[in-house]
């Protein structure tokens, strides 16, 4: 299984200080985390991408390829690359540039963004977030799989002719994630390519998540992907660990109570039983998501969130290494022994993926066999009508 951390990139002052960071500090500091998380054997880290304060990670592969370039295993992804407002030939051009920095080391998750003012930055509507999501990601696929693209839709002017350089390393996409919290539609988007399914939730009760990974997984199969157990699938999570329960929370209080997209909200009790977050001992942590595999089913990553709300840096690396040293092995080792003969334990890695035949699923455009057969056989039925 996959283990690793994400982070939002906010710019929160620390409220026991009363001072931040300076913008360069801050994306030092996100640096040193993915360097950290490499060093405590950790698997991934993910960065994610907003365009509005109090978020400065409005480039997250400009950070990926500095990351890339001083790393050797660990795996490189977003969380989330905006498919909505993001041109898909940039996306392209971003992940297939970052994949021959990173040596295959990347993949990315798909995400719509929930911030209505940046979607007309842009020139977008977020009233269209559904459809963007649904046309932008089809003409991101065919890009990554086509040699020569044309294409017309809804959303931007026609391709005509257009090829990729540089190309997917080994003439192989990354692969993709589809990370969503709220949206059946993305679910289903997922499920109708094979993609992975990220839920990220960090704001949500285990019901709704179980719900949407149910609904995806369900999907999946009916898809031709294979069976709904392998569906591959991955969750947030968020944590504050300390020696005693007391000194975890007397510690992380002040920085909840402030965090700019939560702070001031549900007290911190209340946030903890409704949501992933854990704020207690590293065997609490332990004890507490090894019970998320009895809601979802077994699953393939599990990302955690260390690094928000004004936390200070030294603070965060310590917290780093107690996830890489004493939390994740555990759970690694209980979530295989629990996990079934068959169901695979990660997500696909580039070198899988670059041993695919020609001709198989993952290549297509559309790459459910289930789909694929019914346009031929609509295809069939408008030539035997003319």
């Amino acid at each position: 299984m996959e283990f690793g951390i994400f982070t939002v990139g906010d710019l929160t002052p620390d409220p026991t200080a009363r001072k931040s960071q300076t913008e360069r500090e801050r994306l030092q500091s996100i640096r040193k985390y993915a360097l950290k998380a490499e060093e405590v054997g950790l698997d991934v880290f993910a960065q994610g991408e907003h365009h509005n304060p109090p978020f400065i990670v409005s480039s997250p592969t400009t950070n990926l390829a500095w990351i890339a370039a001083k790393t050797e295993k660990i795996k490189l992804t977003t969380s989330t690359t905006l498919i909505t407002t993001n041109d898909p030939v940039l996306i392209a051009e971003d992940f297939a540039m970052l994949q021959h920095v990173s040596d295959g080391r990347v993949d990315l998750m798909m995400g719509r963004g929930n911030t209505g003012p940046v979607y007309p930055w842009f020139g977008k509507d977020i009233r269209q977030g559904i459809p963007l999501a649904i046309e932008n990601y089809h003409l991101l696929r065919k890009i990554w799989r086509e040699e020569v693209v044309d294409w017309e839709g809804q959303f931007r002017t026609p391709l005509h002719g257009f090829t990729l350089a540089p190309r997917p390393l080994d003439d192989t996409a990354p692969f993709v994630w589809h990370g969503s919290i709220r949206s059946p539609e993305i679910a289903e988007q997922a499920a109708f390519y094979g993609d992975g399914f990220f839920h990220n939730n960090i704001f949500w009760n285990i019901e709704h998540t179980a719900q949407m990974v149910k609904l995806y997984r369900e999907r999946y199969e009916m898809y031709g992907h294979g069976a709904k157990e392998n569906a591959i699938v991955g969750l947030g999570g968020q944590a504050f660990m300390a020696e005693t329960e007391k000194k975890a929370k007397d510690f992380f209080r002040p920085y909840f109570d402030n965090a700019p997209v939560y702070g001031h909200g549900p007290s911190m009790e209340d946030f903890t039983k409704m949501t992933p977050l854990t704020v207690g001992t590293p065997e609490q942590v332990i004890e507490r998501y090894l019970g998320m595999a009895d809601q979802v089913g077994d699953y393939q990553r599990q990302l955690f969130l260390l690094d928000h709300a004004g936390l200070p840096e030294e603070v965060v690396l310590e917290q780093i290494e107690i996830l890489g040293k004493e939390v994740v092995p555990v759970l690694r080792k209980e979530f295989e022994a629990r996990r079934p003969e068959g169901v695979r334990s990660n997500a696909p890695s580039h070198e899988e993926l670059a041993a695919l035949p020609a001709d198989a699923d993952y290549r297509q455009v559309i790459s459910s066999p289930v789909a694929r057969a019914a346009q031929a056989e609509e295809a069939a039925k408008k030539a035997e009508s003319k």
